[in-house]
């Protein structure tokens, strides 16, 4: 039995490829800009995308088993003769773009490549196969009316790799497969090994920073929503500061690095252990040796909004003095600083904090507001509708200022 392929000459296939370039690349600029639009990752991902070069899509085609290609077809299809890569900054994103390539194509296959040929540490790319949609396939008139249809089997092939996974890709292409090398020296080999194994810790150990940046963020949000509810109370009604309510879950106490600490303190904070709070903050802030301005900065600022949600607002004045004398441009802390002078019912010392703060970042609609309610308070009825207007001009939900906006035109309507 012949073994021998049926394909037609190396320049008829050229020939054919090539007449089907410009139809390819406008397939895959559709594509990609259908991905552009809709992938929603930890990071904007960038975007490669490429038509296979004739000599590689003709190596492959001379591979492919007997009876895999035949004269009869016009253009033999492979997997990755059409290509795109996602590149994304963070591990997680690779199954989110998994996930969401699934919900916007037809997928034929996901595969993940690892064991790298000169590396035992298997650096994995993930390579998603996708069926061509129709509405990104250009109809066949024009320039493209001499082209027959792709084969139903026709596919996109779309890569997804971290930065550090694209970067070992490209090195690794120039250095090896470009070029034919197979190194055979053993301390070539551990080399090469060497840096695909910090490359992969690399990016484990980002994605474990994003993870913790995210826990942390979590946890800040949290912690600032309870401060602006807690001076939303004080301020609509004069109750006095409530705890919050103790949540059964067990307060972590990390006694590490200052990190865990932080995040330690800020958890603590949010389960209604205010005091363990203070105490942790306190440890990080009489450290020795003592930490940096930057981070003396933060913990202040943390500390003084803790000490508020105790009510102890000299502390919690003092704190965000000291905060602010480490980090000037600290709005947010001018902020904080403002609302408990606010709270404590001096109002001309709140609107100077306000007004630093707004100096520092003026697009802070709810900046406008807490400052229009102290100018309402010292009489300054003008000020404050000024303040109503920039609020609202900033986007802040017209529920929230309706109760004051109200009271400003009923002193307008007055004659003030």
């Amino acid at each position: 039995m012949s073994t021998e392929k049926n394909l037609p000459s190396k320049n008829q296939i050229k020939l054919v490829y090539e007449s089907y370039n410009a139809y390819l690349t406008e397939i895959l600029s559709n594509i990609t800009n259908v991905l552009a639009v809709a992938l929603k990752l930890s990071s904007r991902p960038t975007f490669k995308k490429r038509v296979k070069s004739f000599n590689s899509y003709y190596k492959k085609v001379l591979r492919l088993k007997p009876g895999e290609a035949s004269v009869s077809q016009e253009l033999v299809p492979l997997t990755d003769m059409m290509g795109i890569r996602v590149i994304c900054a963070f591990l997680e994103d690779i199954n989110l773009a998994i996930e969401q390539i699934g919900s916007l194509f037809h997928v034929v296959e996901v595969e993940h490549k690892g064991g790298q040929k000169f590396s035992e540490f298997g650096y994995e790319s993930v390579h998603v196969l996708i069926k061509i949609p129709e509405e990104c396939t250009p109809p066949l008139t024009g320039i493209y009316e001499k082209l027959k249809p792709l084969p139903e089997d026709a596919v996109c092939e779309i890569q997804i790799r971290t930065i550090l996974q694209d970067a070992w890709a490209e090195v690794e292409h120039e250095l090896i497969y470009k070029t034919e090398f197979t190194p055979l020296d053993i301390p070539l080999r551990r080399k090469l090994a060497s840096l695909n194994a910090s490359l992969s810790l690399a990016d484990i150990t980002f994605q474990e920073i994003r993870d913790y940046q995210n826990k942390l963020q979590r946890e800040i949000s949290e912690r600032r929503n309870s401060f602006y509810a807690l001076a939303d109370n004080l301020t609509d009604d004069g109750q006095e500061g409530k705890s919050k309510e103790n949540i059964s879950r067990i307060t972590p106490f990390v006694q590490g690095t200052i990190d865990e600490m932080i995040l330690s303190a800020i958890h603590a904070h949010n389960e209604g252990h205010v005091d363990e709070a203070v105490s942790i903050y306190s440890r990080i802030i009489e450290a020795n040796p003592v930490p940096p301005e930057p981070v003396l900065a933060v913990i202040h600022k943390h500390r003084g909004m803790a000490y508020f949600a105790l009510n102890k607002y000299e502390e919690a004045i003092e704190d965000f003095e000291k905060s602010i004398g480490y980090d000037p441009k600290a709005f947010r802390t001018y902020y904080y600083k403002g609302i408990v002078y606010s709270i404590s019912k001096k109002y001309d010392l709140a609107v100077e904090c306000f007004t630093k703060s707004l100096e520092l970042n003026e697009f802070q609609a709810h900046t406008h507001y807490r400052r229009a309610l102290s100018y309402y308070e010292m009489g300054e009825y003008e000020k404050s509708m000024a303040d109503v207007d920039d609020a609202l001009k900033l986007g802040i939900n017209e529920e929230e200022i309706q109760g004051l906006r109200e009271k400003l035109v009923k002193k307008f309507g007055m004659g003030m």
